[in-house]
C-alpha cells in the first residue's frame, strides 16, 4: 500500500500540474484567437466557487481557470481497489492493491506516446524505492481528443437557435467531459459532430444528485425544433447555391 500511494502521489502535484515528464510536450499552441474567445465567455469565479462549495480555486484568473478545465490534460486519481476502506478499524495489510487514475488527453497528444511517458515514469519511481513487491502498469481504456470545429455550419444552426429561443448569444465553450463516442462518430462517418447541451453548470451529470431544471427541458425541446429549422434553412440555400 506503501509503494502505491507513493506511485499515485509522484503523478501530479497539489496545483493540478502533471509530474510525468514529456506530457505537456504535444500539446498544441494556445493561440491569440483562442484567447479572445476566452476573454468573451461569460463566467462568474465567485458563484463557480459556491456552486463547487470551496473557498479558493488553484488559478486566480477566469481564463487560467477555464484552461486548466477545458484545455490542457489532466489527471484525476479515481481510486484504490483491494484496500479496506468501509466504516470501522481494520488493520490486515493487503497482499494486492489496484491504483486506478485517467488522464484527459487534449490535441495533439499521442496514445501509444502518452502509455510509454506513463509506464516509464512509474517503472523508474518504483525502482528506485527499491521495493520487494512487482509493479504492473496498464492502460485499461484509451480514446483520442476530440474537438469541433465551431465555423461548421450546424453550428451557425444552432446559434440561432439559442438566440431565438433564450434571447441570448451562446458561449462557445470546450469541456473536458469523457466522451469518446464523437470521435468515433466523426472517424467513421467522415461528418462534423457537434455537442449541443442544455444542462446547467451545476446539474451534475453522472452523479448522485444528477437534475436537469424543467426551464431548461421545456426551452431545450424547442430550441431542438428550431435547430432543426435552421438547418433545413441552411441546406435549402446551400441547393440554390449550387443549382
Amino acid at each position: 500500500m506503501s509503494d502505491l500511494v507513493a506511485l499515485l502521489d509522484s503523478l501530479v502535484n497539489s496545483s493540478g500540474q502533471i509530474l510525468i515528464p514529456g506530457m505537456y510536450d504535444d500539446v498544441a499552441p494556445f493561440t491569440q484567437q483562442e484567447k479572445k474567445q476566452y476573454e468573451l465567455i461569460e463566467f462568474d469565479v465567485e458563484e463557480h466557487k459556491s456552486n463547487l462549495g470551496v473557498q479558493e480555486f488553484l488559478y486566480d484568473t477566469k481564463e487560467k481557470i477555464l484552461l486548466h478545465m477545458w484545455r490542457l490534460p489532466s489527471l484525476s486519481i479515481h481510486g484504490i481497489e483491494g484496500a479496506f476502506y468501509e466504516p470501522g478499524m481494520k488493520t490486515v495489510i493487503p497482499s494486492r492493491v489496484i491504483g486506478k487514475f485517467s488522464i484527459r488527453q487534449v490535441p495533439h497528444m499521442n496514445l501509444s506516446k502518452v502509455e510509454h511517458q506513463v509506464k516509464k515514469h512509474l517503472e523508474d519511481v518504483f525502482s528506485n524505492r527499491r521495493s520487494p513487491n512487482k509493479l504492473t502498469v496498464s492502460m485499461e481504456m484509451s480514446s483520442m481528443p476530440w474537438i469541433a470545429n465551431i465555423n461548421d455550419p450546424q453550428y451557425t444552426a444552432a446559434k440561432k437557435a439559442i438566440r431565438k429561443v433564450f434571447n441570448q448569444d451562446p458561449d462557445m465553450i470546450r469541456d473536458g467531459s469523457t466522451i469518446p463516442i464523437a470521435r468515433v462518430f466523426q472517424d467513421i462517418t467522415r461528418k462534423s459532430v457537434m455537442m449541443l447541451p442544455i444542462g446547467a453548470m451545476d446539474d451534475g451529470e453522472h452523479s448522485q444528485k444528477e437534475k436537469i431544471s424543467r426551464f431548461n427541458y421545456i426551452s431545450g425541446t424547442k430550441m431542438f425544433a428550431s435547430f432543426l429549422l435552421e438547418i433545413s434553412k441552411l441546406q435549402a440555400s446551400n441547393l440554390k447555391t449550387v443549382i
